[in-house]
This record gives structure tokens, C-alpha cells and sequence, in this order.
């Protein structure tokens, strides 16, 4: 699914696949109605909440604001109360409680910057983001991932919203982009009415995981067939040059002070970065630019590394990175589901069959049992009885090979021509970006409300 560069995976939690707007908006973005007086009031009924913590509120809000990381104590088995709790972190920006509020999922660590969604913008209304179990500070316990689900997963959403719902009266939407997209629709799936409407961005399905086809169609017929050759053969060099660009990555690891304990081996991590390169590269990239500058049949050694490590991230695949990755490549190896990629052109020069398999990235003494039903299901929540549900893809972006389908009620899934997985309503064709933006107003309740 996805695993940036460095730079780009910290980019993912802060942006989301690029919903994040670049500045906050006033809070009567759309709606003509000036915004409401500062809520004095607020941390007192903030910490009036059940199991609400204030952990800090940080000066760095914009305009209309008030930024607040909180905790929620949540069960870490909502079906158990015996098996214990756990704090989940919370971010919020608050504008105002008359306003709509957008509840907001990375699918990761939460981003502790005062930054607000695009929903949010549009809306000029407050931003309740979740961090997802298990990630960042919101973990349960260091080593046992048995309650890391997607059900478990959408009940802390559940009682988040019903939490905060006693301050936050007015209508609620969910968002999130690429994972978050994912956490926010599993979320409708098991507390279909907790919000007014949802909005995904580059959000994966992964219902047909078990073959794959899908991710292999696109990525077999994506840009030109030259496009295509292109990768294929800087992949071959990458491999054919495997012991001097393995001898360079390991010594650069090593110099970090890290190691490949999980992965195994420095070998393995780079056979995996090489075969996975084409999705990221499409995901990621794509422009006319990026696709002059793959390293061709004269690149040097330094070239293709350089290439190989921007396109891939090698320092995803070391320890220090891929431990805090765990919880998700856990929930791809028993639940999500995960891509798979062409090799066919490569097979004379592999050497870790499964290599790019998620219990790569899972250590051995943490046990993993892939449930073949969690992702049809899903499927067919959406296709049967989802109601209110956008989805925003690019055309060019490998993730959204297999798309979510519409749900049968005042939803939609638009496209972005030529666009990466880093998609917006504002990146839409005009008559979508009309479309898309009405029925978001329209979920919000600005008809009723003028």
C-alpha cells in the first residue's frame, strides 16, 4: 500500500495524502456566517468530559482557533473491560461548538501540528483528529497486537464521537487519506450513523488481496509502454549491481547507528525497496520530470542508489523506522491485505522469495493469522448499504488500483486526471469539484442551517 521515503512518511502523517490545507481558514468558510465569540469556556468543559485529558494546549493555533493534544482512555478491548485501558491521543481545533466538526484519522501516529483538513476548511469548523491504536503514544502494550483490528479500531472512533458529541452538537464528518481513508470507511462499516458523511482520500480497498490482480493490471498498463521499460530495467541494474549497492546501503546503516533485525539482512531490505519501486514511484511521482530522471542504461552506481533511495526510502526498511511500522504491517499481514507487483522480469535475480510480503515487517514472536473475510466484508458494506461516502483517487495511483466502490446512497467515488495518491476536492475537475463540494456542505447541514 504505501511506505515512503523518510521525508515523505512523516509528510503522510501531517498531510494524509495531501489533504491537509496549507493555511487555517476563517470559521465561516462557505457559509457567510461570521464566526462565534471565543469559548472561554472551553477547558472546563473539555476536562468536564469522561475520561477526557488536557495534555497541553499549544499557542500555535490559527486564526479562530484553539489547539489542544488531549488524552482518551479507551478499552483496550471494548468487548472485554477486564483486559485493561490504554490513552489515546487526540489533537483538536476548536472554533467554535455551533459549528460542524470533522473527525480526522492519519491511520498512524497522530500529527501534533496545528494544521486543518481540507473538510475542515471548507467548512470553517472544528478538527477532532484520532490517532490510531496502537501507534505513536496510543498503544495498549508494546508487544501484544491481538486487539489491533479494524473493529477495534472503528469502536475507539465510536466512543470518540459519542465522547465529544456532548460538546460538538451540530453534524460530524469523518476524513482521512490512504490509511486514514481506510480507518474512516471501516469506521461507517461498524457505527454507520455516528457521522453526517465521510470523505476519503486515496483511500485502498484491498478486497481482492488474495491474488492481487488488480494491483498487478495497473501497474502492468499505468503511463507508456517506454514508461514502463524504463522501470523494469533500472530495477534489472539495481539487481545486477546488488553487491556494491547493498556494501554502500549496510555501511550507510550502520553509520546511523541502525540494524536490520526485523527485515533480516541488508540484502533482503534492498531486494524489497528494488521490487517495490515501481508502486511507490507511480504513487509518489509520475510527472514528465520524474520520469526523465530514472536512471537510464549509463547511470552509475551512484545514480541508481541515489534514484533507488529517493524513489523507495531505503532508511524505511532499518530498524529504527520499520519498529514503529509494525502495527501497520501487522494489520496488512491480518486483516488489510497488501499489494503485489510484477517480477516476472526479474526472476533470474531474486533471492528472498516473499520478500515483499508484510510478515517481512512483523518480528516472529508476534503471531499472525490472515482473515480472508475483514476485507469483503467491508466491500460489502459499502456496495450494499454505504450512505454518504466520497472518495477522491487519482487515475495515476497504484493504491487506488482497487478502488471503493460507490455506496448506494448520495455517493461518490471522482477521479483526479493524472494525479498521484496525493489527491483534493480542490484538485478535482470544476463540475466535480462543484459536485463534491455541495454534497459536502450538504451533509454538513448548510441548507438547513443558511
Amino acid at each position: 500500500m504505501r511506505l515512503w521515503t523518510r521525508r515523505r512518511l512523516l509528510l503522510s502523517t501531517a498531510s494524509a495524502a495531501g489533504l491537509v490545507a496549507t493555511a487555517s481558514a476563517p470559521a465561516h468558510a462557505l457559509t457567510g456566517t461570521p464566526p462565534a465569540p471565543a469559548d472561554d469556556d472551553i477547558v472546563r468543559r473539555l476536562g468536564s468530559l469522561p475520561g477526557v485529558r488536557i495534555v497541553e494546549e499549544r499557542p500555535d493555533a490559527g486564526p479562530g482557533y484553539r489547539f489542544f493534544v488531549l488524552g482518551l482512555r479507551q478499552p483496550v478491548d471494548h468487548t472485554d473491560p477486564s483486559a485493561g485501558t490504554f490513552e489515546q491521543r487526540l489533537t483538536l481545533l476548536h472554533t467554535s461548538a455551533a459549528r460542524p466538526t470533522v473527525l480526522f484519522t492519519t491511520g498512524y501516529e497522530a500529527a501534533l501540528i496545528s494544521r486543518l483538513t481540507e473538510p475542515t476548511v471548507l467548512l470553517g469548523g472544528n478538527q477532532l483528529q484520532v490517532e490510531h491504536r496502537y501507534f505513536g503514544t496510543s498503544r495498549p502494550s508494546a508487544h501484544d497486537y491481538s486487539h489491533l483490528t479494524i473493529r477495534q479500531a472503528a469502536d475507539d472512533h465510536h466512543r470518540v464521537v459519542r465522547t465529544f458529541r456532548r460538546l460538538y452538537r451540530g453534524e460530524w464528518i469523518s476524513t482521512g487519506g490512504s490509511k486514514g481513508g481506510m480507518a474512516s470507511v471501516y469506521h461507517r462499516r461498524f457505527h454507520p450513523h455516528d457521522v453526517d458523511g465521510t470523505v476519503a482520500y486515496a483511500a485502498p480497498n484491498n478486497v481482492d488481496d488474495r491474488d492481487d490482480s488488480a494491483y498487478l493490471r495497473f501497474l502492468e498498463t499505468v503511463g507508456t509502454a517506454a514508461d514502463r521499460e524504463a522501470l523494469k530495467s533500472v530495477q534489472r541494474r539495481l539487481l545486477l549491481h546488488r553487491a556494491e549497492l547493498v556494501a554502500r546501503y549496510e555501511a550507510a546503516t550502520t553509520a546511523a547507528g541502525d540494524t536490520f533485525r526485523i527485515v533480516g539482512s541488508a540484502d533482503k531490505a534492498f531486494e524489497i525497496a528494488v521490487l517495490r519501486a515501481p508502486f511507490m514511484f507511480w504513487q509518489n511521482g509520475g510527472s514528465a520530470a520524474d520520469l526523465a530522471a530514472v536512471p537510464g542504461p549509463d547511470a552509475t552506481t551512484d545514480q541508481l542508489y541515489t534514484w533507488l533511495d529517493d524513489t523507495a526510502g531505503l532508511a524505511l526498511y532499518a530498524d529504527t523506522v520499520a519498529r514503529a511500522y509494525i502495527p501497520y504491517w501487522y494489520q496488512l499481514a491480518t486483516e488489510m491485505g497488501y499489494l503485489d507487483v510484477p517480477t516476472a522480469h526479474l526472476a533470474d535475480l531474486l533471492r528472498h522469495p516473499g520478500a515483499i510480503e508484510p510478515r517481512s515487517f512483523v518480528p516472529r514472536d508476534i503471531p499472525v493469522r490472515f482473515d480472508p473475510g475483514a476485507m469483503p466484508d467491508i466491500d460489502r458494506w459499502v456496495r450494499r448499504s454505504g450512505t454518504r461516502l466520497l472518495f477522491v483517487n487519482g487515475t495515476q495511483d497504484p493504491s487506488t488500483a482497487e478502488s471503493f466502490p460507490p455506496g448506494r446512497h448520495d455517493s461518490r467515488v471522482l477521479w483526479v486526471p493524472g494525479a498521484n495518491h496525493h489527491t483534493t476536492i480542490a484538485d478535482l475537475p470544476t463540475p466535480d469539484r462543484t459536485e463534491a463540494t455541495a454534497m459536502l456542505t450538504r451533509w454538513a447541514g448548510r441548507s438547513r442551517k443558511g
